[in-house]
Order: structure tokens, then sequence, then C-alpha cells
């Protein structure tokens, strides 16, 4: 596996020696067309002088004379001021004069290339870098011309001037520039290689920290956290935020699931040691005849309160399933009509109980969005924990309004007050108030839970209050 310092590493070498290897070229390049261009230009010029000087020289003598002190001087000066070396040769090549500013070379027998005398005969003149076939012991850029002269109305050719100076400048220039070049990428290299290690153990840390934890969390310890990068202000401290986030979602999802088995355990035992004591008693003989009917109707009851029980667990799987659902079926329903229908069938337990329900609705349809059935069982759920938990002879209370757009809702009941600490738990899976538990045996915890989880997956709020023995449900629901 490929580390991420070892790929930061490769990226910032690769970059370094691509920018290096732009700069060198371009400044070759540069360099080598800069020199090249003064070389060239120095030259073409001398060699102008020197083939206007010679033909001067021709006209005026009728011949050239090379060893002639006043002309090989000449030469030897324009060699010595430009740094260059001049040749002097007939139309046919030959060499007759050669000078370096120091040495002179008279007639040796030294012939010009053909292709140099070809192109300055037919051309009239010649450019470029070229040993001279040998002449120089290297390329040298040379420049040649023709010595011309009118002689009546002809154009006479008598000879040849070459012009040529040494390119060595630039290959010393050349040799610098790469020394510096080289041991500036190897230090540069040094600065980059220090760098990126210590910005990729910077970078890496939090990175390998939060897989160790990762590993810790498969392994069941959801107590781990990342720690020591909330200052820094970067993207590894918002992915530690968010890594500590998803954490405490881990924890507290692990905890609920505890805490779930451990509620089931206990609500699925209770009716079952019941169950299975009653009917062990009958069999037995420990319970008398008499009391047998009594024991089976206890039975009966329990066995009820074990259905509603797994009932409702189904509800509330169902509902979970629905809440990972990223689409929530809509539709448009009457919520007057609805309270009504819910209000008709919880008839009979209001009356046991000698209640009197308050029903402040419009007269008129209230359209409203959501699942018709699933408000119906919210409806059903509160009223029915009004009626549950309303103290005898009181009333209940039924409000719905209009107000920006939503549907407000208000149940209201006269009963025990429910201690501020118990508030934020009633819509806790299995949460049952000690006082409840009293008076509801065969509650199982899960109908306000419900009625939170339906309201949440459509994105409305419900809350509670509980203050002076008046108890009120409020939540809302977006009109159509």
């Amino acid at each position: 596996m490929r580390s991420l310092y070892r790929r930061q590493l490769t990226m910032m070498v690769s970059i370094m020696l691509l920018s290096f290897t732009l700069l060198a070229g371009a400044f070759m390049l540069l360099s080598y067309r800069y020199i090249i261009g003064e070389t060239r230009d120095s030259v073409i010029r001398n060699a102008g002088y020197i083939s206007s000087f010679t033909s001067t020289y021709y006209r005026r003598y009728l011949t050239l004379n090379v060893q002639d002190e006043f002309y090989s001087s000449y030469m030897a000066s324009i060699a010595m001021i430009s740094n260059s070396h001049i040749i002097v040769s007939d139309s046919s090549g030959k060499v007759l004069f050669a000078t370096d500013g120091s040495h002179f070379t008279m007639d040796d027998g030294s012939q010009l290339p053909e292709d140099v005398v070809a192109q300055v005969m037919n051309e009239g003149a010649y450019n470029g870098m070229t040993s001279l076939g040998g002449i120089y012991p290297e390329r040298r850029y040379t420049s040649a011309l023709p010595v011309v002269n009118q002689i009546g109305t002809l154009k006479v050719t008598q000879g040849m001037v070459l012009v040529s100076a040494s390119a060595s400048n630039l290959s010393e220039m050349w040799s610098s520039t790469a020394t510096i070049f080289f041991f500036s990428a190897v230090v540069v290299f040094l600065i980059s290689v220090i760098a990126s290690t210590l910005t990729s153990a910077y970078q890496t840390r939090p990175l390998i920290e939060m897989a160790e934890a990762a590993r810790k969390f498969g392994q069941g310890e959801f107590d781990i956290r990342v720690t020591g990068y909330e200052d820094r202000g970067d993207e590894v401290s918002d992915l530690a935020e968010a890594f500590n986030s998803m954490a405490n979602s881990l924890e507290k999802v692990e905890s609920q699931r505890a805490d779930f088995i451990a509620n089931v355990s206990h609500e699925l035992k209770t009716p079952m040691t019941t169950i299975a004591g009653f009917a062990e008693g009958i069999l037995d003989g420990t319970i008398p005849p008499e009391r047998e009917r009594e024991s089976l109707e206890i039975v009966v009851s329990e066995t009820r309160r074990l259905s509603r029980l797994v009932r409702r667990m189904l509800d509330l799987s169902r509902l979970n399933a629905l809440a990972e659902s990223t689409v929530t079926a809509q539709e448009a329903f009457d919520l007057t009509e609805v309270m009504s229908r819910v209000l008709i069938s919880l008839e009979t337990k209001i009356t046991d109980r000698q209640l009197d329900v308050e029903v402040q609705m419009p007269e008129d349809k209230l359209m409203v969005w959501g699942d018709p059935d699933s408000i119906t069982q919210v409806c059903y759920n509160l009223l029915d924990n009004a009626a549950k938990f309303a103290a005898p002879g009181t009333s209940i209370t039924v409000q719905i309004t209009k107000k920006d757009g939503k549907a407000h809702t208000t149940i209201r009941n006269l009963g025990a007050t429910i201690p501020p600490d118990e508030l934020p738990l009633l819509f806790e899976r299995f949460h049952k108030a000690d006082y409840s538990r009293s008076m509801d045996r065969e509650g199982v915890g899960l109908g306000l839970y419900i009625v939170k989880t339906i309201l949440g997956n459509l994105k409305e709020n419900i809350t509670v209050t509980s203050e002076d023995g008046v108890t009120q449900f409020h939540f809302t629901l977006t009109l159509a």
C-alpha cells in the first residue's frame, strides 16, 4: 500500500524536477539565441568591413599582397578587437592569409570546403557553425563574404573573406548554469523531503488515529475519541469533529440498543412469567377451582398485553424503516374528520372513566398534508393517553387551530403532574414514568415514541408541558 507520504513526496519531487528542467531548458534556449545572435551580428559586421577593405585594396594595388604590413596589421587589429579569426582566400577557396590577431598563416595550402565556397559564390554570403573542414579544431560561428570589384561593366569576384568567432563562451556559461541548477536542485530537493516529511506527518497522524479508533469501534469500544485537533482550523479539524460526532452517535445507538434489548426482555418476561405461573398453578392444583376463572382472566389479560407489545414492536420496526426512506408518501386529508373518528372509537373508554370532552375545531374541513393512517394513530395514541391518565370526572380538551400555514392540534387533560425531569423522556422507547406504571398496567411504553417518530418523518414537531395537574400535548401539520 502506498502511503500518503510517498505519494506527496513523489508528487513534490516530480514537480520540482519538471520545474527545474523547464527553467533550465528555457534559460539555455534564450542564452543560446542571445549569444549566437550577438556573435552572428558581430561576425557579419566585421566580415563586411574586411570585405570592403580588401576590395578597396585590390582596386588600389590591383593585387592582394597578404604580406603587406599595412594589410596584415589591419587584419590583426580587427581580429584582436573582435576576438575572432580572419581568413582571406582566392575565388577558388585556397587560403591566402589567416590570423587570430597574434599568429599569421600565409598561403599554407589549406582549402576551404567546397560547399562553403559554392554558397558564397552563388548566394553572395555564408553564415553558420562550421570547422571549415578541419581548419579549426572546433566548430565556430563563421561568416563569409566575397571580395567583388567592378571592372568595366563586369563584376569580378577576386576572393573571399571569412570571419569566425568561438562559441566556447556559450558552453562555459551552460556549464556554469548547469552547476548552479544542480546545486540548487539538490538544496530544494532536501528542503522538499524535509517539508514533505513534516507536513505528511502533520496530516497523516490524525488519520492514523482515526483508523485505529475505527478498528476499536469494530471491537465494541465505543468510548474512543480523537482529540487534540480542535484548534487546527482546517479540514482535518472538521474531519476529527465529524468523526467524534459519529462516535457519539454510535455510542448513543449502542446504548439505545442495549436499553432496547433490556426493556424488551423485561417487558416480555413479565407477562410470560405471569402466564406460566398461573398456568402451572391451575395444572398442579395449587390454585383452587373457585379461583381458576379469575386466574384464567389474568392469563388472558397478560396474553393480550403480550400481543399488544408485539404489535407495537412491529409498528416500531415499520416506522424505523420509513424513517430511513428518503421519500414519505403524503396526501391531503381532513384533520377534523380524522380526530372525530378517533374520538368516536374511544367513546366507551371515555365514558367508563366519566370524562367530558371539550372539542374546539373548525366547522369546515381542515385539509392538511400527511399520511392519514399514521396521523390517525398519532391522534389515537395521544387521546388514549389523555383518557388513561385523566382524573375521573374531569374533562379532556381537543383544540385545532390554523396559524402561519400550519394546523396546530392541542390535547389537554387534568391529572397528575409529570415531573419536569420526566418530560424529555416521555418520547423514548419503552419509557414509562413511575406514576404511570401503577396506573397503566397494560401500557408498553411505545405509544408516544411512535407518535414522535411519525411526526418526525413528516418533518413536524410535537411538544409536551405539565403544570399544576394540566398536561398538554401540542403538534403541528402543514396545511394543504
